[in-house]
């Protein structure tokens, strides 16, 4: 079974960064292949990776459900479940050291519940074939309530130095042991802080469970990556979030 990380934060607070980095990281210092999943509906892992999609788990369903309405002959005389199932490996992005599926655009305006559903459905079928699956979830909490992230052996919370990202990892903390989620580690990074920062960050966070609260520094190499369109995943080794994520990683002695 694989080892799963999941991270997850406020909106804005570099989580897709962060999974990015993971995922380069087991890479390179675990020399095995990794699952990367992104559950995020605005998905955009894939350009942090630097690669690009085809299809997602949001358009499958949609077209699975035209083949339903339409009365159009499956192939093979399949069933819409080993249908569905065909699809999905063919919607895998295969890239060097790493294999990419994306949610995509949930069914309806507002409506997540059905693509959260097959993608948690996917990741624990498909996690049985490798050593290391790191999911990008979604902005917030809702992915927690509805059980989207679970049996999930690592969690980073991501935070940025303000307030109200300290109060969300806060609050996603203690959704956590609400819900009795399935979480064996958890941790805390807080992105683009400052010694002074962490400080007052870490009183505003006094109480919580997290394993570690860690920083890691702001990186113009990052801005201009996002500038010039450049996909993180290939940040120099000598950028400041490169060291600090993977001495991170490092220190955690993961499996």
């Amino acid at each position: 079974m694989a080892y799963v990380i999941a991270v997850a934060g406020k909106g804005g607070t570099g989580k897709t960064t962060i999974a990015a980095l993971t995922i380069r990281y087991l890479i390179e210092k675990r020399h095995k292949p990794v699952l990367a999943v992104d559950a995020d509906s605005n998905s955009c892992l894939n350009e942090a990776l630097g690669v690009p999609i085809h299809a997602t788990i949001g358009g499958l369903r949609e077209e699975s459900l035209a083949t339903v309405r339409s009365g159009a002959e499956r192939p093979g005389g399949m069933s819409m479940d080993q249908l569905f199932d065909y699809q999905v490996q063919q919607v895998i992005v295969e890239a060097k050291g790493f294999d990419l599926l994306v949610m995509g655009r949930p069914e309806g305006p507002g409506c997540y519940c059905a693509a959260n559903n097959i993608i948690r459905k996917y990741t624990d079928k498909l996690s049985e074939k490798y050593p290391y699956v790191v999911i990008d979830n979604e902005a917030g909490m809702e992915h927690l309530s509805r059980r989207t992230t679970h049996k999930v052996n690592l969690m980073v919370v991501t935070s940025d130095p303000t307030y109200k990202g300290a109060m969300t990892a806060r609050r996603i903390n203690n959704l956590i042991d609400e819900l009795s989620l399935e979480i064996d580690r958890r941790i805390l990074i807080i992105n683009r802080a400052k010694d002074t920062e962490l400080a007052e960050l870490r009183d505003i966070l006094k109480g919580n469970t997290f394993e570690t609260i860690s920083p890691v520094p702001e990186d113009e190499n990052i801005s201009k990556f996002d500038i010039e369109g450049k996909p993180i995943f290939n940040l120099p080794p000598d950028s400041g979030a490169v060291i600090s994520v993977f001495r991170l990683l490092d220190s955690l002695n993961i499996l």
